[in-house]
């Protein structure tokens, strides 16, 4: 079954509930006022900026814009992109999209204009949804990208001389369901990799596919119609989005917030009562940084209906959760592990109950199965670490218009190579040591920066850490370790030296930096960077790729 059938489904049973909220807290001058929203003028201190609107009023909204997009030409098959920061239109508008019959492709909305028109063509984009924030990056490669391309300005008042403004059109169309028939074997949408240098992939997916992450969601936190759901990281991005496919099951609210501050994001769940968030561990870290100086206190807030917290995106440092259950003792915890090219988040979880194996990124998800594996593809015994593999009905169809890069990593089978280095413990708890491509080879040694990484986080100065490797004429390579320190902390090298001694002599780090670590949208360290701007001269840069 289609995922557009759920949004009818709640848009018949739960017309007026509450479906979306948009706050804006940390942005409030510069967002237009439009939709349903509260009288700013009111006496309220403790309402933030905010939009809202009803199951009704989204399924109506996302059939008026599959009516304009089919007016415009779009047929079953073709590719539209949207280029927009999380608000209350990316939803019906990826949702339209799909009702039309056509594949939805969100775009990141920190690419350049290079890689927007890259990406354009690579996935053969013939309509384009951008916002206000998009309009220079759009201008300076218009002339080029204009040609058998409709290019749509979701904002306010004049679009731009290359665009039509989908505000000024868009609601004279009808709001009845257009009938495109739609089954699980038609491609629904385009993701594009979140690698941290080079171009991105283009990653083909089915309806199946979304449809398979709405369950996997559902199945593994229980959304129930009371729930409210916070979502903070850009829906561009198979996270964020197929964890509010859980929400969608269930017919219940979620909250779009755009803005990370600790205060933020507590305000956010006490005013709205939010029962789940999913956090990236630097938002984690902050706010239990702001809670440790005194900065924030809980009593401030209403929080005693948040429930569950969860982790993705990146392993978890296992001092950051005991850390958390210090603060919130009642909160059930679970960490997910997806890859865009497996429909985002779930294919292994942790587990809600599983604090006792914190630090595993967990087991096969529902629907899943795992495995891993040597160089030759062969299962590892257990303990021993190899490639993790996963296989279920949310692996990718393929890299779009690219079978060299899908047949790297993906079988006959079906099964899809992650690239990630991981090892399975006597219970069938999966550990992610690495990925492949950043394990760090020294003196003939294998060095896994993620096992360097827990350990340096359980320093109490150290807010994030990432590990490296650099080149060394003796040696190959050696570990650097790339160290942030929190607010109001003193540390040295010294002092780093001193607790490093408690690893093994070859684990050690050879090279200690003080800086901010650098992270991408969805959380991700940004690796490839820190090695562009810590590398000496290397002598087998030639043998090293980061693509």
């Amino acid at each position: 079954m289609p995922i557009t059938k759920y949004l009818e489904k709640n848009a018949a049973l739960y017309a007026n509930d509450c479906a979306l909220v948009e706050l804006n807290p940390e942005v409030r001058d510069n967002r237009r006022i439009t939709w349903k929203e509260y009288d700013l003028t009111q006496p309220e201190p403790n309402l933030p900026y905010r939009r809202e609107i009803s199951w009704h009023i989204f399924n109506e909204k996302a059939n008026r814009c599959a009516h304009y997009l089919l007016e415009r030409g779009v047929r079953k098959g073709d590719k539209v992109g949207i280029l927009m920061m999380n608000c209350l239109e990316w939803l019906p508008i990826y949702f339209g999209i799909l009702k039309t019959g056509a594949l939805a492709v969100p775009l990141n909305f920190r690419y350049a204009s290079d890689e927007i028109e890259y990406c354009l063509n690579l996935a053969d984009i013939s309509v384009l949804f951008f916002g206000p924030e998009f309009i220079g990056r759009l201008e300076a490669i218009s002339e080029k990208i204009m040609q058998h391309r409709l290019l749509i300005y979701v904002g306010e008042g004049f679009a731009p001389t290359f665009s039509e403004s989908y505000f000024m059109s868009a609601m004279n169309y009808s709001s009845e369901n257009p009938g495109i028939e739609l089954t699980d074997d038609d491609e629904a949408a385009i993701y594009f990799s979140s690698g941290t240098t080079g171009f991105p992939k283009a990653i083909l997916h089915k309806h199946r596919a979304l449809m398979h992450s709405a369950a996997v969601e559902q199945h593994h936190h229980g959304q129930k119609k009371d729930d409210v759901f916070l979502c903070i990281p850009p829906l561009y991005h198979t996270g964020a989005k197929m964890h509010w496919f859980g929400s969608l099951i269930s017919g219940s609210k979620a909250v779009l917030l755009r803005g990370t501050k600790p205060e933020t994001v507590l305000k956010a769940v006490s005013d709205e009562r939010c029962t789940i968030v999913w956090l990236l561990v630097p938002w984690a870290q902050d706010i239990l940084d702001s809670l440790d100086r005194g900065d924030l206190k809980i009593n401030d807030f209403h929080l005693d209906q948040w429930r569950l917290m969860h982790i993705g995106a990146q392993p978890v440092p296992k001092k950051l959760i005991e850390d958390w259950k210090k603060y919130f003792p009642h909160h059930d915890y679970d960490t997910n592990y997806g890859l865009s090219e497996s429909i985002g988040p779930g294919c292994v979880h942790l587990g809600v109950g599983n604090d006792n194996k914190i630090g595993a990124i967990g087991i096969p998800g529902y629907g899943w199965k795992v495995k891993i594996v040597d160089e030759k593809r062969h299962e590892v015994k257990q303990g021993e670490v190899g490639e993790l593999a996963v296989f279920g009905p949310g692996v990718m169809v393929c890299y779009y218009k690219n079978p060299e890069a899908t047949a790297e990593v993906m079988d006959d089978e079906g099964w899809l190579y992650t690239g990630d280095m991981a090892m399975m413990d006597p219970d069938g708890f999966i550990y992610l040591v690495d990925r492949k491509k950043d394990v760090i080879i020294t003196g003939g040694e294998n060095l896994y920066p993620v096992q360097i990484e827990d350990f340096l986080h359980k320093m109490e100065a150290v807010k994030d850490v990432a590990v490296i490797g650099l080149a060394d004429k003796r040696l190959g390579e050696i570990a650097a370790a790339i160290i942030e320190v929190k607010q109001g902390y003193t540390c040295t090298e010294e002092d780093v030296n001193n607790f490093c001694m408690e690893l093994p002599k070859y684990k050690r780090p050879r090279k200690i930096i003080f800086a901010s670590v650098p992270r991408n949208p969805t959380g991700k360290i940004e690796k490839p960077k820190l090695r562009e701007m810590y590398r000496t001269e290397d002598p087998f840069a030639s043998m090293r790729s980061d693509n």
